[in-house]
């Protein structure tokens, strides 16, 4: 079934262009049609037609990635080994007009977890590929020798990456387009933390956005994949076009003038800080408070006033959330005595995740430390998230004598905006100490003989809510198939406009469920979900139907997330994951805030969960009932 477009073995640093001019290609509205399987390590790339049934039932992205990874690869595997999969996935509306789509899904076995991943990116790289030709990219095995991929249209080819090999994100990206003589090239690649395999190591695309969580850069690097570069000059056809774009002008139009949109467009996410800080549910100092003194100094409007140049936007999008800034002066503080191996005065972010993580999780409210610190891990390709709460955790057991400076190299304290940079540049170098941050905060305290300091689950670390201020976020993290996550059901939106006391477990394990199902069907669509700001899913779902030719209702999209959502649970426990993890920190349990909004509050997660299994319709311990996958199509 497979239309072979050549196959090589790197040998001798020498490349080759694999062409087959001959190719005919299938006409498939929304989606392209193919996928491009590359194995490593044979030097094989072949071209396969997609599967026109599973795009049907999972749509793509994050769907269609998933079946791929469940139908082909043994969960049990190491997930840096070259037996893991690396996917990378478009959705059928990724590359059109759409507002914002722009999205491709990274789908693996994340190295950070062991559970399977499936990190999401913007920018232009997703529409690129769509535009040469492929909905996704399968990568298995293992290189040599450091490569990477070129992909102009029906043209592929493994090419030496010795030159790039350990370089920064930005270098490598020049350093590729200066190589290929293609301006227009689209870079998603790996910086020296991917390399080093840094367990929250990302992928980045277009030097700033970043599929970011789990790993998946990580694997990458175990694969000595450096890169994947893409030119594509053919279009995404669309079925029905006059349907087509009165959808589309229903969707943009009630986009623009939502309150959401244009607060997203004025300080993107970044007044968030205030919102969670205000029902104590912003993590501080590693999760021992719930409020941040210094919100007023790291917040949307602290960025808009003295950091921010200007807006930035992916692919079609009407909402440019994206910040581009540049460091003040009194940042020189810290270029004095710190290695100037990636000293950048300008980039982009940081966003509220970042905010929270580099800032008030390590107690720091020194805007300039935390922008550059910011930057340091887009430019060496790791998670800020999962950067600045290992450090955090590191942070509180310096704090509390249980590791000390001979251990670290220097001081460790809440609030050092030096230690943040310092450890940032280690980490993603695996230098030091780094070498322990590198591992994740799971891991690293787990070494220490200290693992009540992990705030996270399955290995992932929390992002900024603290479920005591919101009790709903308790569930959606406990139960995220990715580990720790605020994507699949961000229940502070309902939890602060007045539908829900966010103190309460009632109606919320039944809400994140059904939300869960709705933001995993967004998810393989290729639009952003930040387009649910002001553009519901009826919406969208015209928009799906008449660029794909497939008529789908709400009722379908819904249980198509739901479909996706239990093939992932189902992943999960083939590998190895049960009930059990489904859990969160003592710290949460057990230990309320002194003071502030959700003083004297703990997460009632023993109520919480079985009603979402219920909900569900699993067992009580969890796994998908045989009904359930009969109904789903999966039994």
């Amino acid at each position: 079934d497979c239309n072979k477009i050549g196959g090589l073995r790197l040998a001798n640093g020498e490349s080759k262009i694999i062409t087959n001019h001959s190719m005919e290609y299938a006409m498939s509205y929304g989606w392209a049609g193919y996928i491009l399987r590359v194995d490593l390590t044979e030097g094989r790339i072949t071209r396969e037609p997609l599967n026109e049934t599973w795009a049907r039932e999972y749509i793509g992205g994050r769907g269609l990635g998933a079946k791929y990874l469940y139908e082909e690869m043994d969960p049990g595997v190491d997930a840096l080994s070259p037996e893991n999969k690396l996917i990378m996935a478009t959705g059928p509306l990724t590359g059109t007009n759409a507002s914002c789509g722009a999205r491709y899904m990274v789908v693996t076995k994340g190295p950070l977890t062991g559970a399977i991943t499936t990190s999401n990116s913007g920018g232009h790289w997703g529409p690129e590929l769509k535009f040469a030709g492929y909905d996704m990219v399968i990568v298995e095995g293992k290189a040599e020798k450091p490569c990477y991929l070129l992909i102009n249209d029906d043209d592929v080819q493994i090419r030496d990456a010795g030159n790039v090999w350990g370089k920064v994100v930005s270098e490598t990206e020049d350093a590729i387009r200066d190589e290929t003589g293609m301006p227009k090239l689209r870079v998603a690649c790996i910086g020296p933390a991917g390399e080093k395999l840094v367990r929250f190591a990302g992928i980045i695309n277009d030097k700033h956005r970043a599929a970011g969580r789990s790993g998946v850069g990580a694997v990458m690097g175990s694969k000595n994949l450096k890169a994947i570069a893409v030119r594509g000059t053919k279009g995404v056809q669309i079925a029905r076009p006059k349907d087509y774009m009165s959808s589309i002008r229903s969707y943009h139009g009630h986009l623009a003038e939502s309150p959401g949109r244009q607060g997203l467009t004025e300080l993107g996410t970044a007044p968030t800080v205030d919102l969670i800080n205000a029902f104590g549910g912003l993590p501080t100092r590693n999760f021992t408070e719930g409020q941040f003194e210094g919100t007023e100094k790291i917040n949307g409007d602290a960025i808009k006033d003295t950091w921010l140049v200007a807006n930035k936007a992916c692919f079609a999008c009407n909402i440019a959330c994206g910040r581009v800034t540049q460091v003040t002066p009194n940042a020189d503080k810290y270029m004095v005595n710190m290695h100037p191996r990636n000293w950048k005065i300008a980039g982009e972010g940081p966003e509220y995740e970042n905010l929270w993580s580099l800032g008030a999780d390590c107690g720091i409210d020194d805007m300039d430390a935390i922008v550059m610190a910011n930057y340091l891990c887009n430019d060496l390709g790791m998670d800020p998230i999962s950067m600045g709460a290992t450090l955090a955790a590191a942070m509180e057991m310096y704090e509390r004598g249980l590791l000390s400076e001979d251990q670290i190299g220097m001081p460790l304290k809440f609030g050092d905006g030096k230690a943040l940079i310092a450890m940032t540049e280690a980490t993603g170098f695996r230098e030091g100490f780094g070498d322990e941050l590198a591992e994740g905060s799971k891991r690293m305290t787990e070494k220490f003989e200290h693992p009540e300091y992990f705030m996270g689950v399955k290995g992932q670390e929390f992002p900024a809510y603290d479920p005591r201020g919101f009790q709903g976020m308790g569930i959606a993290f406990a139960t995220s198939n990715r580990g720790a996550c605020h994507l699949r059901a961000w229940t502070p939106g309902i939890e602060t406009s007045g539908e829900y006391d966010p103190h309460t477990t009632d109606g919320k394990s039944k809400w994140v469920a059904e939300e869960q199902n709705r933001t995993t069907a967004h998810d393989a669509t290729g639009i952003c979900m930040f387009t649910t700001a002001g553009a519901p899913l009826d919406d969208l779902i015209p928009v799906l139907s008449a660029a794909t030719d497939v008529d789908y209702d709400m009722d379908d999209f819904v249980k198509i997330g739901e479909r996706i959502w239990n093939i992932e649970r189902l992943w999960n426990l083939k590998a190895g994951l049960t009930a059990a993890d489904d859990s969160l920190p003592e710290r949460l349990l057990k230990e309320a805030h002194k003071k502030g909004p959700s003083a004297g509050v703990t997460v009632n997660l023993d109520v919480m969960l079985p009603e979402y299994y219920a909900a569900r319709g699993w067992t009580p311990d969890g796994k998908p009932t045989q009904e359930k996958l009969m109904e789903l199509g999966l039994g």
